[in-house]
């Protein structure tokens, strides 16, 4: 396996570290999180638009790149390098890749060119703990239930939502403002927007069903290995920038005459970081690789987990204890990297949680375990 991305990779990657460098920086993201509202960016969601990023997954016919998974985890990483107050992840992972493989046509028409071009957010309510169940009315139906945890939902124009039907599990495609949908906006770690939503008797129409009826846990297990692979991407990228921050700090910053690298115990830690974020770039990328390669990825999936929960935590609680008293002030930027790969880690769940899926997956493919 190769994971050396390619010319026109690269350029994707680099595109999307120009704008976020430029237009996502300390100073702009203190502006926006001192202002009411979510956490969101419109001037660099629009930017982002204008390049072209937001049409990278979406097919040539509806105005996009017609690009992959490997494509928009490229971008991810360089999110999560800049912590950038936007819903890419929601949009692109969560909604556009669905679409592009599930939806109907006059679906994909409807939403597609308005997400190449930023005019449209889309979600999906993915947590376990979600209760919706579908009654049919008419040549349509009436959703009722709760989704307790939904990302940029505040943000979004249509969110997708699984459903429990007579016939059995379903995904549906719901107006963000259809009467009946409430959302309670969600104090988050990071700041990033979520939303619990509440649907009383929402009416959805029969064009509105994202694939057919029966296949809602297929499509809610395709859609959740890809946002889960993404999560990491975005928690690699916070990590690549809290390791970069403290190696120039402890590089410049002296103590009794001397940098601090130089201070055994600093550069020990340092070190660490460095090994931890290099195993969350391997798994991470491995990952995203054999997704966009359309290879079984469930296993690699779980370790990549596993690493950027469990690693992740380490190298940000280092980068902290590294910087000493600057690394609270929150004035430095320090701080959203720390809760950025926090509040992945509570997305991506705990790293025991993760073992024992991957045990699971190799006890079921008759693989010995192995030290």
């Amino acid at each position: 396996m190769d994971f050396s991305l390619s010319e026109d990779q690269l350029a994707i990657a680099e595109l999307a570290s120009q704008i976020l460098t430029d237009k996502a920086s300390n100073e702009r993201q203190r502006e926006i999180e001192r202002a009411d509202g979510p956490r969101f960016d419109d001037a660099l969601w629009e930017e982002v638009a204008k390049a072209g990023l937001l049409g990278i997954p979406v097919p040539e016919v509806h105005g996009g790149a017609g690009l992959g998974f490997l494509e928009v985890a490229a971008i991810l990483e360089h999110v999560g390098r800049h912590t950038a107050p936007i819903p890419i992840l929601e949009t692109l992972v969560l909604g556009a890749l669905p679409l592009a493989r599930f939806g109907s046509e006059a679906q994909q028409a409807a939403w597609l060119p308005r997400v190449a071009t930023g005019d449209a957010v889309l979600t999906a309510a993915l947590d376990e703990d979600s209760q919706v169940r579908a009654e049919p009315e008419g040549d349509g139906w009436r959703l009722h239930g709760t989704c307790p945890f939904v990302p940029a939902a505040a943000l979004a124009d249509a969110v997708a939502i699984p459903a429990r039907t007579a016939a059995g599990p379903a995904f549906f495609l719901v107006d963000a403002k259809a009467e009946g949908l409430q959302a309670e906006a969600l104090l988050t770690t990071s700041g990033l927007p979520e939303s619990k939503l509440t649907l009383d008797g929402v009416r959805v129409r029969a064009a509105d069903l994202l694939g057919a009826v029966g296949e809602g846990d297929r499509i809610a297990a395709w859609i959740g290995i890809r946002a889960r692979s993404a999560a990491c991407m975005v928690a690699l990228g916070a990590c690549r920038a809290a390791l970069d921050l403290t190696s120039d700090y402890i590089k410049t910053r002296k103590q009794f005459d001397q940098p601090l690298a130089m201070f055994q115990a600093v550069g020990h830690r340092a070190a660490d970081a460095y090994v931890d974020t290099e195993a969350i770039t391997l798994t991470a990328w491995q990952a995203a690789w054999r997704l966009d390669a359309g290879l079984d990825a469930e296993k690699q999936v779980a370790v990549a987990k596993f690493f950027a929960a469990e690693a992740g935590k380490r190298v940000v609680h280092a980068a902290q204890h590294l910087h000493g008293g600057v690394g609270v002030d929150r004035e430095y930027p320090l701080h959203r990297f720390f809760l950025y790969a926090r509040h992945l880690e509570l997305v991506l769940g705990s790293g025991t949680e993760h073992l024992l899926t991957l045990g699971r997956l190799l006890a079921a493919d008759g693989e010995p375990a192995r030290a």
